[in-house]
């Protein structure tokens, strides 16, 4: 497999660690860090009715790109878990790196947001990704 090249692009996002707000809950800010091209693809999925008797999408997804390493990853990163300054997190804008996982990242692909699961590099043969996504919604 030489290129997967792909038909969509997808903008992969870290989540910071966030301000407080006036009532004391944290409020996170989406940093984008990279995009990725590839596929697509549906992998599993229903849409029923719940207790309320609203329906609800829920569905996985694969995508599948060429291999690319999501370590070091840089944008507008501000936070620094070392840097407090009378318990607030420093307003001080730094220019930080960050490692994608599916911990604190996810997927915008054509305006719909995806979960990111698992991002499994098969067999650790760095020849491309898939990256397991559960279908989140637009917003």
């Amino acid at each position: 497999m030489k290129k997967i090249g792909g038909n969509l692009i997808a903008l992969l996002q870290v989540k910071d660690e966030g301000e407080k707000n006036s009532i004391g809950e944290r409020t996170h800010t989406w940093v984008d860090v990279a995009s990725v091209k590839g596929w697509l693809d549906f992998s599993n999925g229903e849409s029923s009715n719940t207790n309320f008797n609203s329906k609800i999408q829920e569905s996985t997804h694969i995508f599948l790109c060429d291999f690319q390493s999501f370590k070091g990853l840089s944008g507008q990163w501000v936070w620094d878990a070392l840097n407090f300054v009378n318990g607030k997190i420093s307003d001080a804008t730094l220019q930080k790196t960050v490692d994608a996982t599916s911990e604190n990242a996810r997927m915008l692909i054509d305006g719909q947001v995806y979960q990111i699961q698992v991002i499994d590099d098969p067999m650790t043969m760095h020849q491309h990704l898939e990256i397991y996504l559960k279908f989140v919604g637009g917003q």
